[in-house]
């Protein structure tokens, strides 16, 4: 069940037979983010600022289960490509088990900690924080099929075949589309009904995934009773630990800025998190891409093709510096009519078009940053980009507090913080990168249990 375009024939080809559905995933997540927030938009720019709030809460969750999902993708592509699918087939029942423990407890401690969570912002806004805590409880109880839906995905993924998990998740998107306008305006639900259309839409995706693992589209045979190892999830959670640890302070560091932006009042919260989803076009296309090279990368090492290995990480940076250039002229040059889609008051509008001015500078370095570290945790050395995430972005919180005082900055001061920082990460990961291809790292093939060196 596993095809071999990923170790024969055109880099490009594969890396981009791989890379488009797992990009259209991407694209219609984003697609369905911003339907989401032009029908919240129309309720106003504090309904945008409660979902903004909440939303932190949410996407530091798909950051933790980020530790079953890197390991789930990375393992099962190097055993796959090694020839050793009883392996892979162990590390999905694994992943299962893991993804549905990580999900209940996380919707569980949303559940009770959503009022602490929220006032930690200080919104002094009743309705605002009244509808945030509305929409993360409501959120919380789906976390388990958001879990799920990433981790089988990863498992498509790692073996070549992103093509049945875009299908599957555009029916959800699709149908998160058609229940917002119904749950928002015609039941009346409000945030509310925005997140409820969303958990349904989940729900609808894990069934089907479930579905089609269980029926012989990732293997023949596949049974959700694997003999428990603790080896195994030990191994897995060691490559996706430094990266899910990355992305949780990445989040933690995102709420302690947001905290700086509230002090702005909530036209500032809404133009940030309009500015965000706007954004989102390139950093949903990196992450794709860099879930297409670690899938790639893991089967080709493996395999042992480790010139093939360097020339597809090269040929995948080129692709993506392409893209990020397209996307920072697109950003600063129609900031405005970007904005204007989702809100009209001018405050939030002038905001959020300084916001996209300033972060077009780095878009280009951000693409670099997260494609390349793609191929680092393919080949077992997830903590390199890892440490350069966290030390680069923790060092915008104390940036932010400085450059946003009303004796610099003000709120561009914010944007700089992050902006700035995005460049130096996409630089040193270059350098980063040169050094590995240059003078080799020797490498534990946990596969074949065997010594290989990349050089």
């Amino acid at each position: 069940m596993n095809p071999q375009y990923l170790l024969r024939g055109s880099i490009t080809k594969a890396l981009i037979t791989l890379a488009l559905p797992i990009m259209g995933t991407a694209f219609l997540q984003m697609a369905n983010q911003i339907v989401d927030m032009i029908w919240i938009g129309r309720l106003g720019s504090d309904a945008v600022a409660a979902i903004g709030t909440a939303g932190f809460f949410v996407w530091f969750g798909l950051s933790i289960i980020t530790m079953v999902q890197v390991g789930t993708e990375v393992k099962i592509a190097q055993s796959l490509g090694a020839g050793n699918e009883s392996y892979a087939k162990q590390i999905a029942g694994m992943a299962l088990y893991l993804a549905v423990a990580f999900g209940l407890a996380y919707g569980l401690f949303l559940t009770l900690a959503k009022g602490p969570l929220i006032g930690f912002f200080d919104l002094n806004n009743f309705e605002v924080e009244q509808n945030a805590r509305s929409y993360l409880g409501i959120m919380a109880s789906g976390m388990l099929f958001s879990f799920l839906n990433l981790v089988i995905a990863s498992m498509f993924n790692g073996a070549g075949q992103s093509r049945l998990p875009f299908k599957v998740n555009s029916i959800g998107i699709l149908t998160n589309i058609v229940l917002d306008p119904i749950f928002i305006f015609v039941l009346g639900l409000g945030v509310g009904g925005a997140a409820l259309a969303t958990v349904l839409s989940q729900m609808l995706v894990t069934v089907i995934l479930l579905y089609m693992l269980l029926h012989g589209r990732l293997f023949k045979v596949f049974s959700l009773r694997q003999p428990f190892s603790l080896d195994t999830v030990k191994s897995m959670l060691a490559l996706g630990l430094p990266v899910s640890f990355q992305r949780c302070l990445f989040n933690t560091f995102s709420i302690l800025i947001a905290k700086v932006i509230a002090s702005f009042g909530p036209d500032a919260i809404a133009a940030q998190k309009i500015g965000v989803q706007i954004e989102s076009i390139t950093y949903m296309t990196a992450q794709g891409f860099a879930a297409a090279l670690s899938a790639f990368v893991g089967q080709n090492f493996g395999a042992g093709q480790f010139e093939r290995v360097r020339k597809g990480t090269v040929e995948a940076g080129q692709i993506m510096i392409a893209f990020g250039i397209g996307t920072s002229a697109l950003l600063y040059f129609f900031s405005e009519p970007l904005m204007r889609i989702f809100v009209s008051e001018v405050t939030t509008v002038e905001i959020g078009v300084r916001y996209l001015k300033i972060l077009s500078i780095s878009q280009v370095f951000m693409c670099i940053e997260m494609t390349f570290s793609g191929c680092f945790n393919a080949l077992n050395k997830p903590l390199y980009p890892a440490v350069l995430g966290i030390v680069f972005t923790g060092l915008r919180v104390p940036f932010a507090y400085l450059l946003s005082a009303p004796a610099f900055l003000g709120l561009d001061g914010i944007w700089w913080s992050i902006s700035g920082s995005s460049v130096i990460k996409g630089i040193l990961m270059l350098g980063m990168v040169a050094v590995l291809f240059k003078y080799g790292i020797p490498k534990e093939d946990s596969v074949l249990g065997t010594d290989t060196e990349l050089n």
